[in-house]
């Protein structure tokens, strides 16, 4: 009997801290279609979705090395990298990590598929904000693993 209330006492924390809230599972839902706006307005070039989505002060790190900050700066530079770099874009969310309740941040697969078939296969980390009642973009870091 001493064993098994010993076995409860270690175990019970990591089962209660395992769990995400009620606030959490719905934030997930709501991030992860943010994520799914952002790449729809970047294949799209819609740069009043993108504007929508980020907050004033988002930051970009891109793959090659280039600082994006501000949002005029921003989406500027994703349009011009959206034409110069054609082909489909998807991001696939791996993983939400919550910060906070207003917090996260999300890592997904970025795969870029130019028109003659080769393919980019990059990181995208987001720094996502609960504002004003929504999501928000707040900080993208891409990174490029095989350079």
């Amino acid at each position: 009997m001493k064993a098994l209330f010993l076995s409860l006492l270690f175990f019970l924390p990591a089962f209660v801290f395992a769990q995400i809230s009620d606030v959490q599972k719905e934030s997930s839902l709501k991030i992860n279609q943010l994520i799914h706006t952002y790449s729809k307005a970047r294949e799209t070039k819609d740069y009043e979705l993108l504007k929508s989505i980020l907050t004033e002060n988002v930051d970009q790190l891109v793959s090659n090395g280039e600082w994006r900050n501000g949002i005029n700066e921003a989406i500027e530079g994703m349009m011009a990298s959206s034409s110069s770099n054609p082909g489909g874009r998807s991001l696939e969310v791996e993983k939400i990590k919550f910060l906070s309740d207003e917090i996260a941040v999300v890592d997904c697969r970025y795969l870029i598929s130019a028109p003659n078939g080769d393919q980019r296969k990059l990181w995208s980390s987001f720094v996502v904000v609960f504002s004003k009642k929504t999501w928000k973009i707040s900080a993208i870091r891409n990174m490029d693993p095989g350079n």
